[in-house]
């Protein structure tokens, strides 16, 4: 239940039009789930979700996945990625060698990598299996932008 409600969390954020804790709730409420509003606060937290401003109102954004990581796994993820790519629903992230599975279990950790359904990590590469094509694109993208304006050298990753 927890993560069908934080995937509705993140449906909802993703569209922009989320203001406030209680339109979250609402709908929610609309998709059949019923929760509180410490519940849906407590996953707004473990989602990394933050308030930005636009247009002088306020809307909810998930952090990027990295952005939410502790300082030493966002170091060890730019200093081990080389490139980001992907294919049909699947993402994949090249690794220096010996670097992935590091990489990857930081990359698990974070709370919001949104349309990612699992991960495997080999030696140098990592796949990371996406609900669909268009969410393949949204991590890619996602994951490309962080590296390519945290790296020294951005012309490695795609977008």
């Amino acid at each position: 239940m927890k993560s069908r409600r934080q995937e509705l969390i993140l449906q909802a954020i993703k569209d922009g039009k989320i203001t406030t804790q209680e339109q979250l709730l609402d709908y929610l409420l609309r998709c059949g789930v019923n929760a509180t509003q410490a519940t849906v606060s407590r996953d707004m937290k473990d989602l990394g979700l933050r308030k930005v401003k636009r247009g002088g109102k306020t809307y909810y954004e998930a952090a990027g996945p990295t952005e939410s990581m502790p300082m030493h796994d966002r170091a060890m993820f730019l200093r081990a990625v080389r490139g980001v790519d992907g294919a049909g629903n699947i993402a994949c992230v090249r690794c220096g060698a010996g670097m992935a599975q590091a990489v990857c279990a930081a990359l698990d950790a974070a709370p919001s990598l949104p349309g990612v359904v699992g991960s495997l990590a080999g030696e140098d590469t990592i796949f990371l299996l996406c609900r669909s094509e268009e969410d393949m694109h949204s991590v890619r993208a996602m994951l490309a932008r962080f590296a390519a304006r945290e790296a020294d050298d951005a012309s490695e990753f795609d977008d």
